[in-house]
């Protein structure tokens, strides 16, 4: 296995480069260049850390796919959208530059979020071709868009369902506080922008979603609004809802649970097992 750290600069960032750590299967000599779809794995955190239970115990489990991983650090407060997002991008692209040297399909490049960093993953699916985003980071909109997502409980919306304290850290604001009407007028125009069912296109990515009924922290109605946006714009997509289980369960087991007997959940065990399928069913290894 390949293991390195590289780091990603780009414009606004006050707390240092965000880190992409590779994790790279060595070719075996029946197909010594097999080219194997690629998953960067996205922490939740609430854009204010980066949650290990949503890293490399996700990671492993792609590897033991048989794909490439990959797993992304990212700018938390105080840096501001669109730093992270600008990251992820710029992550994309350099997977997909060292296709060749990585055995990686370059058409087959995925981002998987959680939480927090399902939002960050949604945004790319979404934003990936708007240039006033990524033009600072000279990258074109084909090198950073990605070819799949894979979303745990993800933070989408901003309006009546959505989680203050990600979108207070990703937008350095403070919702629970008073606010001048100027105020106000620019803190909904900006909540506006980072509600990803209203910025949902037919030239999102396939989708593969996951979230729970049970889930307090982070409503299912999340999930519900992004999936009636997708059905609106022809893009394709998987959905599933679970009956029980709290927000930010990972693996639902005790790999990523541990002791806390609340973060192992039988029945969200499959989600692993599902998208494996789902990402068969699209991308040849």
């Amino acid at each position: 296995m390949n293991l390195q750290k590289i780091q990603l600069t780009v414009p606004g960032q006050q707390t240092g480069a965000a880190v992409l750590t590779t994790y790279l299967l060595d070719g075996i000599s029946a197909v010594p260049e097999k080219q194997r779809p690629a998953v960067i794995v996205v922490p939740g955190g609430g854009y204010s850390f980066c949650s290990d239970r949503e890293g490399e115990p996700i990671v492993m489990q792609f590897l033991a796919m048989g794909y490439q991983a990959f797993l992304l650090d990212y700018s938390v407060a105080p840096n501001h959208f669109p730093v992270a997002l600008q990251e992820l991008g710029l992550a994309v692209a350099t997977v997909r530059e060292h296709a060749a040297q990585w055995h990686v399909n370059p058409q087959a490049v995925l981002v998987c979020g959680f939480s927090a960093g399902g939002h960050l993953a949604c945004s790319l699916g979404t934003f990936w071709n708007r240039a006033q985003i990524f033009e600072l980071i000279e990258r074109t909109p084909k090198e950073v868009r990605p070819d799949g997502l894979i979303l745990g409980y993800p933070v989408i919306t901003a309006g009546a369902f959505r989680h203050d304290g990600s979108f207070e850290s990703l937008l350095g604001v403070d919702l629970s506080g008073d606010m001048g009407s100027d105020e106000m007028v620019l803190t909904e125009k900006a909540l506006s922008v980072v509600s990803l069912e209203q910025q949902v296109s037919e030239q999102m990515p396939p989708v593969f979603l996951w979230h729970t009924l049970a889930d307090q922290s982070v409503p299912v109605e999340n999930s519900l609004l992004l999936a009636n946006a997708m059905r609106r714009n022809g893009v394709e997509f998987e959905l599933h809802i679970y009956p029980e289980g709290r927000h930010g369960l990972a693996l639902a087991n005790e790999e990523t649970g541990g002791n806390d007997k609340t973060l192992t959940v039988p029945c969200c065990q499959t989600w692993i097992s599902l998208v494996q399928l789902w990402i068969g069913n699209h991308f040849k290894k």
